[in-house]
């Protein structure tokens, strides 16, 4: 599947072009413990900087923007009201923008006629970042939903009270926390009982075909290899955190999302702009050799380099999203049955028999 976004993209390269690939998981079990891998200050330079770029940030939004429109498109799917919304780690605000726009539902012949705002009675938005969190706020949107921006001291805490939202809502900002264990267990704490939390966020083969490049050209000009992106959850590890932190009825799903640059440089530049350059506290210091630039450039377009129509070569960059719907416990909550309580025997449901 294809998708074209009807906006303009930043100048250093034309419209991307989107594909998305969607596979659904079951999940359980515990999960494993979680290290320190990423450098917070670093971070919030990282999106300070990017966000006094107004015109450029915004430009470079298209992938926040098409992750929220999907993650909001789940909320479509849950037949409430959310009178008291959290939006952990709002980046622009992207979330409460998506809300309020008309006709929500992009797969539907029969659209909703009215935002998915009317719904959401207030939306606390929060981020470490202050010029992210506050670049939007004189925008129209701010007036078609009852929204407050709070900046957090730091992305590991969440300074609520238990059972204070309806919902909690995050896009794209869980895959640079540290202990990720901690947060989800805050979440589920601050949530009503019964009450959903639905997040997306970059994790497994994000930038397989870059950080692949990477390596080859450094081990042929250097003779081996650095780190230069940042490591990533896998969609199993989400799940086996969402469990231990105690939420329940999980669902969760992947979407590789597709996008066609005009060479590595662009995309490199994009990454930057959007405030997503590598944050891990081993990360190589300083800027890449210009040799091992040309040869990554190189290696990724005789690699992975695809030819347009119009007969110009692109190099797609795979941005894998994990998506996960998980609820606090509450009592009226649906339950599976125990063990053994069944009234078929799946043997002959199934069939079975000698084999012969």
């Amino acid at each position: 599947m294809v998708r074209h976004l009807g906006k303009a993209v930043a100048s250093l390269h034309p419209l991307p072009r989107f594909s998305i690939q969607r596979r659904r998981y079951a999940i359980q079990a515990g999960g494993a413990p979680i290290v320190e891998v990423f450098d917070p200050r670093t971070k919030y330079i990282h999106k300070e900087r990017a966000a006094t770029h107004v015109a450029h940030s915004r430009q470079v939004d298209y992938l926040r923007d098409e992750v929220a429109t999907r993650l909001c498109d789940r909320i479509l799917d849950i037949k409430r009201n959310f009178p008291k919304v959290l939006d952990f780690g709002a980046n622009a605000c992207n979330i409460a923008r998506i809300l309020t726009r008309p006709d929500p539902d992009l797969e539907s012949d029969q659209k909703v006629t009215e935002p998915i705002a009317v719904k959401v009675g207030e939306i606390t938005c929060t981020d470490s970042s202050p010029s992210m969190l506050y670049r939007d706020q004189d925008e129209p949107f701010n007036q078609e939903i009852n929204i407050r921006r709070e900046v957090l001291k730091t992305p590991e805490y969440l300074p609520y009270e238990p059972e204070t939202f309806d919902l909690v809502i995050s896009s794209l900002s869980l895959h640079w926390i540290n202990d990720l264990p901690s947060v989800l267990t805050q979440i589920n704490t601050c949530l009503k009982p019964d009450a959903p939390f639905i997040a997306a966020m970059t994790g497994g083969e994000t930038l397989f075909e870059l950080r692949g490049s990477l390596q080859l050209a450094e081990q042929e000009r250097l003779g081996g290899i650095g780190t230069h992106i940042s490591p990533l959850a896998d969609v199993r590890d989400v799940g086996n955190l969402l469990t231990r932190a105690g939420f329940k009825l999980l669902t969760v799903d992947v979407d590789d999302i597709i996008v066609d640059y005009p060479n590595v440089f662009a995309l490199m530049a994009d990454l930057q702009a959007m405030g997503e350059a590598n944050a891990a506290v081993r990360r190589e210091l300083g800027g890449i050799n210009r040799d091992v630039l040309l040869a990554t450039e190189a290696i990724y377009r005789e690699l992975y380099g695809e030819q347009q129509e119009d007969g110009t070569v692109t190099v797609p960059a795979t941005f894998r999203t994990i998506y996960m719907i998980g609820w606090k416990e509450g009592p009226d909550q649906p339950k599976p049955m125990q063990r053994g309580t069944g009234d078929a025997n799946l043997t002959d449901v199934l069939g079975g028999g000698k084999i012969g």
